[in-house]
């Protein structure tokens, strides 16, 4: 590409998940729903566990963690595009979108970390339980938590960087509700093998690296319980883990499918579609499948509920 063709790139233009006009007070209204009770739903799991005494223990550190994660991940999106769709603009400046990118990537990452630490924290209790508060003590928590931002920053950075370094020409449509890192570094005009290869290495190794942490914890879970002989007990410990197991299933399922729609489909705008299901959709449902499967919680909620009550 010459570079009489490549431009000073002021602003991108979100093309969003659908460009029907009729549609969009219907996405306005869906969307906005969707955002309040991911809030509210992860904002109440959080405050619960700061007001409970009982559930000051490593597991709902972590849990109310990825709660506030799950509130900063859903508000990198959503509000952008709700205010896009309220003023009729798709616009989204060029530091605008690097820092949604930024931001995006920072607590999709970080979900994907603590979703890990939370397994390596049920394998400790089910197969050390003996051990249990001498091996997840308060520093060695704060480390992992630590660890995790960490890394997730670095990794972000790392892949804000590169797309700083990318020219863009006059193609400036991005077929998404927001700047993902893919449709990047498709509009670019500039060589982007470097870019690709950063992008597929860095993403696998932060995807596969705590995947398979996840597994081997579930592996060594597993094992411990089938040496449990009463069905009584076998329950009782796998039941500790089971908000965590399906919390992991809808994280993973919803991002392979993403990503094989987005591999089988042959525009952009139904990869646009299909995302919603991991920014907007498991976010939602983290918050319920804690509060229904998970007792501790849903008395805590009670209690915190009846305190309101009260009060007022």
């Amino acid at each position: 590409m010459e570079s009489e063709n490549q431009t000073c790139v002021s602003e991108f233009i979100l093309l969003g998940v659908s460009e029907d006009v009729l549609l969009q007070p219907l996405l306005f209204g869906l969307f906005l729903s969707m955002y309040l009770v991911t809030s509210i739903g992860n904002l109440l799991i959080i405050v619960a566990v700061i007001m409970d005494s009982h559930l000051h223990t490593p597991m709902y550190f972590f849990l109310s963690n990825l709660s506030l994660a799950d509130i900063c991940f859903i508000s990198t999106t959503i509000p952008k595009m709700l205010l896009n769709i309220q003023t009729q603009s798709k616009v989204i400046t060029y530091a605008g979108c690097i820092t949604q990118l930024y931001f995006f990537m920072l607590f999709g990452v970080l979900d994907n970390f603590l979703l890990t630490v939370m397994a390596y924290d049920r394998f400790v209790a089910i197969c050390h339980p003996l051990h249990y508060t001498i091996i997840m003590n308060p520093r060695l928590c704060g480390l992992l938590l630590l660890a995790s931002w960490i890394m997730t920053a670095l990794h972000s950075l790392l892949q804000s960087l590169m797309v700083l370094r990318l020219s863009f020409c006059e193609e400036l449509e991005i077929p998404h509700f927001f700047c993902e890192l893919n449709q990047l570094i498709h509009l670019a005009c500039s060589d982007t093998f470097l870019n690709d290869l950063v992008m597929y290495f860095a993403t696998g190794l932060v995807a596969i690296v705590p995947l398979t942490g996840i597994l081997f914890s579930y592996s060594k879970i597993v094992t411990s319980i089938s040496r449990i002989s009463s069905a009584g007990g076998k329950y009782k410990a796998f039941s500790t883990c089971g908000s965590h197991l399906s919390v992991v299933s809808l994280f993973y399922g919803t991002s392979l499918g993403v990503y094989l729609s987005s591999a089988a489909a042959q525009n952009s705008r139904a990869s646009a579609i299909a995302s919603v299901m991991y920014t907007v959709v498991t976010p939602m449902l983290n918050p319920f499948i804690y509060s229904l499967k998970n007792k501790d919680i849903k008395q805590a909620l009670k209690k915190l509920f009846s305190q309101e009550t009260f009060s007022t």
